[in-house]
Formats: C-alpha cells, sequence, structure tokens
C-alpha cells in the first residue's frame, strides 16, 4: 500500500539527486586544466518502484515509482586509448632525451675554422711540412711545438665535453630511477586506498585519475604494461617482470663497477639481478651513456692513439739539431709497467695477462708482391674471434685489406719499413657489456706461414704458437723482441696526451732527419719531417678509417646523421602522441560548453524537484488542517 506522505520522499530524492549532479559538474568545471583529470559524469536512475513481482502484490494498475536516485558516479575514459598511449610514450620519451643530448653532441662536432681538431692537426701537419724545408732553423721546431700543443689542448677539449656529457647522463639515470622509484611507491599507495574505498562500493575516481597520471608519466621514463583484470590487485609490468603489484612497489638500486669506469647500472633492490631498459627516456639515457657517447669517446681515442703512435714512431728513430735521438714526440704512459705487458686481471696477485698494443713483424714486406701462402688467420672480435682466410694469389695488400674489413678487433698497415705491423682497436661490445680495456690486442694466431715465416710476427703457426692475451708472458710466442712491441697505454689518451716536457725546454730535440750508417742527421736533413707530414695522406689504418681526414669526415657525417635521424623520429613520435593524446581529451577532458549545458538542465530538475515538494506541501496542509473542518 502507498503511503500518503511517499511524494515528499520522491520530491527529496529528486532535490538530493540533481544536487548531487549540480556538484559534480561543479568539480568538473573547477578541474578543467587539472592535468591527468576525467570529467566525472552522473548516472541517475529511477528507485526501485513499489510492489516488485511477488506473491504478496497489491493488486494495482502497475507499479508506483519512487522518483530518481544516484545510482553512481563515474569517471569518462577509453581504457583501450589508455593502455595505446601508455605504449606510445616510452618511444616519445627515448627520442625526445636522445635528440636533446645528440643536439649538444653536434655543437662539439660542428665547429668550424680554426677552433676545429681538424683544421689544428691540419696545421700541425704543415709545421712538420716547413720544417723539412727549414731543418736547420730551430724557430720551426719551436713552431711544430706550439701547433702540437695547440692541437692537443683541442683534443683534450674535445674529450672533456664528450665526458662531461656522459657524466650528465649518468647523472640523469641516476635521478630518474630515484624518479621511478618514487611513481612506484605513489602507485602502490594509491592501489591500497583505490580497493578499500572500492570495498565500500564507491568509485574512487579522482584517485585512479591520479593513478593513471603516475602510470602515464612511469610510461615515458620506461617500456610499462598495466593489467587490471583483478579489481583488487592493479599491476604494472616492465621489461617481462612486475614493477608493481597491488600494494607491493619493487624498487631499483644502482651499482658502480671499476670496470664500467664508475658508472652505476641498475638492478632490482630485492633480487640483485641487473636490468636493462632500451626503451622510454631511461633507455635514451642508458644507451647514451654506454654506447653513443662512449662510442664517439672511443673513437677519438682510436684516432689520438694512432696519430700520436705514429708521429713517434719516425720522431724517435730521427735525431734533433743537438744529435738527441729516442725522443717521443708525445708522451706515452702505458697501462702496466712490467716490460712484458704482465698485468694481474683477476686480483690474485699472479700476473694472468698481457697487455699489448702493437706488434710488428721482423721482415720488409712489398705491398704488391704474391707471398703464395694460403691459410687462415684467426683475430680476436667483438663477439668471438674472427677467421680472415688467405690464398695463393692475394697480394700482400690483398691480405692487409681483408684483415681491416673483417670487423676484428685488431687492424693492420706495413709501416714506414715495409713491416706489418697489427694494433688493437677500442674494445667493442658484447651482449651490452663493454669488453675493457681498450687497445689491447686478444688473440693472433695463423694456420698457415703469413703472419710467421713471411711476416715475422709469430714464431709458430696453429694454436700452438698463438698469440693470447689472457695469459702470462704471452709476448714469448712473438718473433721478435720488446722493440718490437708496444704496451696498452692508460685508459683514454684523448685525455692525457701531451707534448713530450723535454722537447718543449730544449726544442732543439724536435727531430728533423735520419741517420745514416750509424751517424746523426745532417744539420739541413728534413727527411724525417718530411715524413711525419706524410701522414696526413697515408693510409695509417684509424680503426675502420684509411686517413684522418677519413676519420674527421666520418666523424662529421656520423653526427649530423645521428642527429637528423632523432630529429626527424622524436617529430613522427610527437605527432602520434598528440593524436592520441587529443582523442583521449576528445573522450575525457572537459568540455566547457557541455558542462554549462548539464548545469542548466540540473538546476531545471532541482527546481522541478522543489516544486513538486512545494506541491506536495500544499495537499499536505489540505489533509491535516482542512480536512474535517
Amino acid at each position: 500500500m502507498t503511503s500518503t506522505f511517499m511524494g515528499l520522499e520522491i520530491g527529496r530524492r529528486g532535490l538530493h539527486a540533481h544536487q548531487q549532479a549540480l556538484a559534480t559538474t561543479g568539480h568538473n568545471l573547477d578541474n578543467v586544466k587539472t592535468e591527468g583529470y576525467s570529467r566525472q559524469r552522473v548516472e541517475i536512475v529511477p528507485f526501485e518502484p513499489i510492489y516488485l513481482p511477488g506473491l504478496n502484490r497489491a493488486q494495482t494498475p502497475g507499479q508506483i515509482g519512487q522518483g530518481a536516485v544516484v545510482e553512481r558516479i563515474e569517471r569518462v575514459r577509453n581504457e583501450l586509448l589508455d593502455k595505446r598511449i601508455v605504449a606510445q610514450a616510452s618511444g616519445e620519451g627515448y627520442w625526445t632525451v636522445r635528440d636533446r643530448y645528440v643536439n649538444e653532441m653536434e655543437q662539439f662536432y660542428l665547429e668550424t675554422g680554426a677552433n676545429s681538431v681538424r683544421s689544428k692537426m691540419d696545421k700541425f701537419w704543415d709545421g712538420w711540412q716547413e720544417l723539412s724545408q727549414h731543418a736547420a732553423d730551430n724557430e720551426f721546431r719551436t713552431a711544430v711545438l706550439q701547433r702540437g700543443k695547440t692541437l692537443i689542448d683541442g683534443i683534450h677539449n674535445h674529450f672533456n665535453n664528450l665526458k662531461r656529457l656522459q657524466d650528465q647522463a649518468d647523472e640523469d639515470i641516476q635521478i630518474t630511477v630515484s624518479r621511478i622509484n618514487e611513481i612506484t611507491r605513489q602507485i602502490a599507495a594509491l592501489n591500497k586506498d583505490i580497493t578499500r574505498i572500492k570495498a565500500i562500493g564507491d568509485n574512487p575516481n579522482d584517485l585512479m585519475d591520479r593513478r593513471d597520471l603516475l602510470v602515464d608519466k612511469l610510461s615515458s621514463i620506461i617500456d610499462v604494461t598495466v593489467s587490471n583484470k583483478d579489481p583488487d590487485e592493479f599491476m604494472v609490468h616492465t621489461s617481462g617482470h612486475v614493477l608493481v603489484q597491488g600494494q607491493i612497489a619493487r624498487q631499483f638500486d644502482m651499482r658502480k663497477d671499476i670496470d664500467t669506469e664508475g658508472y652505476a647500472f641498475i638492478h632490482w633492490q630485492d633480487t640483485k639481478e641487473n636490468i636493462i631498459f632500451t626503451k622510454g627516456s631511461l633507455g635514451a639515457l642508458m644507451e647514451l651513456r654506454d654506447f653513443t657517447i662512449e662510442n664517439e669517446i672511443q673513437n677519438l681515442d682510436n684516432m689520438t692513439m694512432n696519430f700520436t703512435d705514429l708521429v713517434n714512431e719516425i720522431h724517435s728513430e730521427a735525431y734533433g739539431a743537438n744529435g738527441t735521438t729516442g725522443n717521443n714526440f708525445f708522451s706515452e704512459y702505458p697501462f702496466v709497467t712490467n716490460v712484458n705487458g704482465n698485468y694481474d686481471r683477476s686480483g690474485d696477485g699472479l700476473f694472468d695477462s698481457s697487455y699489448i698494443y702493437r706488434i710488428n713483424g721482423q721482415n720488409s714486406l712489398d705491398s704488391q708482391a704474391q707471398p703464395g701462402l694460403e691459410g687462415v688467420m684467426t683475430l680476436s672480435g667483438a663477439e668471438g674471434d674472427v677467421e680472415v682466410p688467405y690464398y695463393s694469389t692475394d697480394t700482400v695488400n690483398d691480405i692487409v685489406t681483408r684483415i681491416n674489413n673483417s670487423g676484428a678487433e685488431v687492424v693492420a698497415r706495413l709501416n714506414r719499413d715495409g713491416r706489418l705491423s697489427l694494433k688493437a682497436t677500442p674494445a667493442q661490445t658484447l651482449n651490452g657489456q663493454r669488453l675493457n680495456p681498450d687497445f689491447v690486442i686478444r688473440h693472433v694466431e695463423d694456420s698457415g706461414h703469413f703472419l710467421v715465416g713471411y711476416s715475422g710476427v709469430l714464431l709458430q703457426s696453429g694454436a700452438e704458437g698463438a698469440f693470447s692475451w689472457d695469459r702470462e708472458n704471452a709476448v714469448t710466442s712473438l718473433r721478435g723482441g720488446a722493440e718490437d712491441y708496444a704496451l696498452a697505454p692508460v685508459a683514454h689518451p684523448s685525455g692525457w696526451i701531451e707534448v713530450n716536457p723535454a722537447l718543449l725546454k730544449d726544442p732543439t730535440s724536435v727531430a728533423a732527419g735520419f741517420g745514416y750508417n750509424g751517424r746523426t742527421a745532417n744539420p739541413g736533413n728534413g727527411d724525417a719531417a718530411a715524413a711525419i707530414a706524410s701522414i696526413r695522406n697515408t693510409q695509417v689504418m684509424v680503426g675502420s678509417h684509411s686517413t684522418f681526414d677519413d676519420f674527421f669526415a666520418d666523424s662529421v657525417g656520423r653526427i649530423a646523421l645521428l642527429g637528423e635521424q632523432s630529429s626527424r623520429a622524436l617529430e613522427t613520435e610527437n605527432r602520434i602522441m598528440k593524436f592520441f593524446t587529443d582523442w583521449r581529451q576528445s573522450v575525457s577532458g572537459v568540455n566547457m560548453d557541455e558542462e554549462l549545458t548539464n548545469m542548466i538542465r540540473y538546476q531545471h530538475g532541482y527546481n522541478a524537484a522543489a516544486r513538486f515538494i512545494t506541491t506536495m506541501n500544499s495537499l499536505y496542509d489540505t489533509i491535516i488542517n482542512r480536512l474535517g473542518v
């Protein structure tokens, strides 16, 4: 049976429902500029009618409604679109950071005029050319020294710029890891609150917006996926690992390693397992620090080491104006002090390695001669040993070229005396890790006799005669003595190489001519200076580059290509993200016109409910005060 005062309750429900709707509209309008906010919508539904189906149902013409109530207040979101944005954000984050760093690197390489390293090197070669023509004039020796010092200062400056950028990337990595840990803790805390509120039947819309915003920010830093199939356990995954599981947030730690020059690597706090990110801003920072910038430093080190070694090789054999010889033009600092290059790599107090940078053969070779030999040379490479075959129809130049094109960490050339010279290049990477140290020949082997009897590098063919760095006194497998091999240098020669201080004190020690038959060079002999000047256009094999000009041209072109690649990729990612974010804004964003229209609609509904209560009040007044009078 219906109540006489049922109308008052219907009006009250109407007032309450439209008041909530107006409050929600006001909440939307207040948060129109709030980052990550999703507009909320009130679902007003009819209240349960009187006389639901049952045996005790009264005989009435139909169900009697009891007004309207707010069933729920939900936020407007497209979950599939949200997941697409989360997946896409890591690409935008990656290229945003990479483009910023590459643009800064471009400034180092695109120096023009006298400030560039290449220009300073050209002047250095010109100085030697002038000295070769005026070998008796010490003024030109002083000019060579000053130009050498200017060149080395330019190389140092270039190295310091790259190293500073690498250090900056390392600092950014540490800050970013701390940011990830903080975000995951916040997501886990929100999961706790959201679960508790949902347990009592409410929708914590604002809390879920905050959580989604944090997930968006996290997805631009690392690649993440979200799983919310279980309403009580919102999960975030990264790289196949659980990062957040409900109220549990796994954390990252940083560990520094001496083998990585003190740079920190990321590992899980709980399992101590290393993790490498390849996407997002953190992935870009790790790739920049460990590969892109590191490779540029290695290239600069390689050029510097080859450049100084070649100049010293000639200068040490020549004579200065004061009759001295055996002086290096540039200071060299070997990594080890042992004359055989022996080093204790394991740290157990016993020599277990040999750090050798250059090996020279004993025999003078003609580059166009055909040795008439067949065999396979085995040289160390980044992903294991590299086999380099040679055939009876090959010339010496063919075999040297094949070594240099093999991808091995060893390059070859014929030096001024025609002897085969094998040099180590900077260590490459294997499975994402650097193979320290740089400039160490790790393995040289020949199944035939090109490296043995013909060029005079090894004493014996086959595995038993191989040179291998992972043992003490590996130089005993070489045919030459201590003067025919050079020890590996201290790390990053581009940061410490200097002009020999002894020459700066006494410029007359700068060598310009070769001696003959055991006698010192004549005062006007400039053969050695001319030989040093000719290095400029000689195929000296700076890593994979034939000449120093090739090195500089490749460096500028490589950085320019990286800059173009990053700027175009970033532009593409920005356009894609803008499309998705605009789409989400059209779905979830607050529309002022729509909200104002809703406000008017709810206001009219509220007024109608109030008018209904007024009318019912008049009826009650008649019943209570006027009936029976």
